[in-house]
């Protein structure tokens, strides 16, 4: 098989399998609104619950993906995306409200992060060059696009068969995973010398290197951003609609979340694109601009009508997508190869430790506020232009590398 063919297909058959394991990803973010009701819940409690998967996401991954510069990071994967699917049936069968679906959203954040991450350092491992950064970009778009996707599903099968069938998806979608890593995932590069059972969790190498961290920190404050927009807009929107004559029958809340999801994968792809003929760093920095420009009003278009605040968030979510595969792949290209897992996992523990504290902050600005007002969300959407300000602040001070393929950023 020639060596772009073999590329693409190794990039095919991850995507796959990435695209099958987020079938049910933002189901319990796409039925919120409900879980108020069936569960009782506060809206710290809603805060916890959405941000608790990125939490034990952050948890894991110190330990995941340094052992895939060990083992091979398939078997890793497949024990992931098992877990992963014991999430989903344990939301549909054993949840009964908050402690229990706490343990199982928790769950669910530990077999994402051994299906995203550690399927990202596998395919890495397995396409090197300058197609790598192109690479990532595909397989973050292939993530977005099946979680996207997941936010309609879950409404779809919720509406005709009840929220536990929406988990139940989610669940089949990661049993196909499983047997596509099982059958079709290229076996690892051989190693030379395997990393000792001493460097396995040695992360000073990776937080001396000014570029990685520069990038990470970037991806810290997006992530954050990114999942309080992800956890909330189905919420938000239904709030908005309230407020006026409802929403249309077709752009129901989920169907704008599945849209403003699919636009903001698209755009991670053409930003990342944007990055290599703009220079990586001065992308960044206008993408960041833009963010804190859209976090400050989307919260108050609440109160002007359904229509104005679906919009602003499908452009919201656009420009907060815009730098996502850029940052990743500044991460991933300046990494040193030997220890391209711990350095995923700084990017991960310090991305997805974000997206705990940021859908927890909204929810608990919401709860000290009184509860869901236009003013209300105003503020607590505006909490996210004050945070984004680490991402540039890391990038002008720390300076970090472009790529190779890059056109040269201003420092």
């Amino acid at each position: 098989m020639a060596s772009g063919t073999r590329e693409m297909y190794i990039i095919a058959v991850f995507c796959l399998a990435q695209s099958l394991a987020q079938i049910g990803a933002m189901a319990f973010a796409a039925l919120l609104p409900a879980f108020f009701a069936e569960w009782s819940l506060s809206h710290a409690q809603a805060g916890w619950l959405s941000g608790i998967m990125f939490g034990a996401y952050a948890a894991a991954v110190p330990i995941l993906l340094p052992l895939t510069d060990r083992v091979d990071a398939r078997r890793v994967y497949m024990c992931a995306v098992s877990i992963t699917m014991l999430s989903h049936l344990g939301m549909a069968f054993l949840a009964e409200g908050f402690w229990t679906g706490l343990v199982f959203r928790a769950l669910n954040g530990i077999g994402w992060a051994g299906t995203y991450m550690v399927g990202l350092k596998a395919l890495s491992e397995r396409v090197e060059g300058p197609a790598q950064s192109r690479a990532v970009a595909v397989h973050g778009a292939s993530t977005g696009i099946s979680s996207s996707f997941s936010f309609v599903i879950a409404g779809a099968v919720t509406a005709q068969f009840g929220w536990q069938a929406a988990f139940m998806v989610g669940a089949g979608g990661a049993f196909g995973a499983l047997l596509v890593a099982l059958t079709l995932f290229p076996a690892s590069p051989r190693r030379e010398r395997p990393a000792s059972a001493a460097r396995l969790l040695d992360f000073k190498p990776v937080l001396r290197n000014a570029s990685v961290m520069a990038y990470a920190l970037g991806y810290c404050v997006h992530t954050w951003e990114m999942f309080v927009v992800r956890s909330w807009m189905v919420t938000f929107l239904t709030f908005a609609a309230a407020q006026g004559h409802g929403a249309p029958n077709v752009l129901v809340p989920t169907v704008v979340a599945t849209l403003a999801s699919l636009l903001g994968t698209a755009s991670s792809v053409l930003g990342n694109e944007m990055a290599r003929r703009l220079g990586r760093k001065r992308w960044i920095l206008l993408v960041f601009t833009i963010s804190m420009a859209l976090a400050l009003a989307v919260g108050f278009t609440a109160g002007a009508g359904y229509g104005t605040a679906a919009v602003v968030c499908l452009l919201y979510n656009a420009a907060i997508y815009a730098d996502s595969s850029s940052l990743t792949a500044g991460t991933v290209g300046n990494a040193d190869p030997e220890r391209r897992g711990a350095a995923l996992a700084v990017h991960a523990m310090l991305g997805y430790g974000g997206g705990f504290v940021g859908p927890l902050m909204m929810g608990l600005i919401l709860h000290v506020l009184g509860g869901e007002s236009v003013v209300n969300w105003g503020i607590a959407f505006g909490h996210i232009a004050i945070v984004l300000l680490v991402g540039p602040l890391a990038i002008r001070v720390l300076k970090p590398l472009d790529l190779p393929g890059d056109r040269p950023g201003a420092d």
